[in-house]
């Protein structure tokens, strides 16, 4: 490890850090008051929410303690066993803590669409269990929404409540669909055989 430090250092030997410049904040600065930015606020919104097809209106909370469990057809049992034990690594995760119901809702869809697109199959999404003066009344908003949003994603083949390790039923393990690219490699390897799952 010292010949790492060592080498590091005299690489970085010559180094100057950067200058700091005399910034100046813009406060003043002149916006015509008959512009009306209206429609292209409007227009950029509606752009960035078009593809997110995700329900908006009210969900119910969950129980913080009720285990979510969902598989599409066509998901093997020993596939659906495995995931619900904890038993594949995933690939990524997503902590929800802090966020509300619009932020969460935009990051999950956009995780999962990132997710399938890299060819991801495993992931961790934290939804948390909520918040409540007693335990035994404690309910999760998040919960509820992330229960019915993961069934409205076709890339979502199957998820269930985590193990305590990742988070119990706090959090849930999501296993998605194989990318074209993913069923395309296996195909090429397995001399046109195709593993659905």
């Amino acid at each position: 490890m010292k010949e790492e430090d060592e080498l590091f250092l005299k690489e970085m030997s010559d180094v100057a850090p950067l200058r700091r410049r005399d910034l100046k904040p813009i406060k003043n600065r002149y916006l015509p008051s008959n512009m009306d930015f209206s429609g292209r606020r409007d227009s950029a919104t509606k752009n960035l929410e078009a593809d997110n097809f995700l329900v908006a209106e009210r969900i119910a909370p969950l129980d913080a303690f009720y285990i979510l469990s969902f598989k599409r057809e066509g998901i093997q049992n020993g596939v659906y066993r495995k995931l619900k034990q904890g038993r594949y690594e995933y690939d990524a995760k997503l902590d929800l803590h802090r966020m509300n119901v619009m932020q969460a809702r935009k990051e999950i869809f956009d995780f999962i669409e990132e997710a399938h697109s890299l060819g991801l199959r495993m992931l961790l999404l934290v939804h948390g269990k909520g918040r409540a003066i007693s335990l035994g009344n404690r309910k999760s908003v998040l919960k509820g929404y992330t229960n019915v949003w993961l069934k409205q994603i076709p890339a979502v083949q199957a998820f269930h409540s985590a193990q305590g390790k990742d988070g119990g039923t706090g959090a849930v393990y999501i296993l998605l669909k194989k990318s074209e690219e993913s069923k395309k490699s296996n195909r090429a390897r397995y001399g046109g055989i195709s593993f659905n799952v």
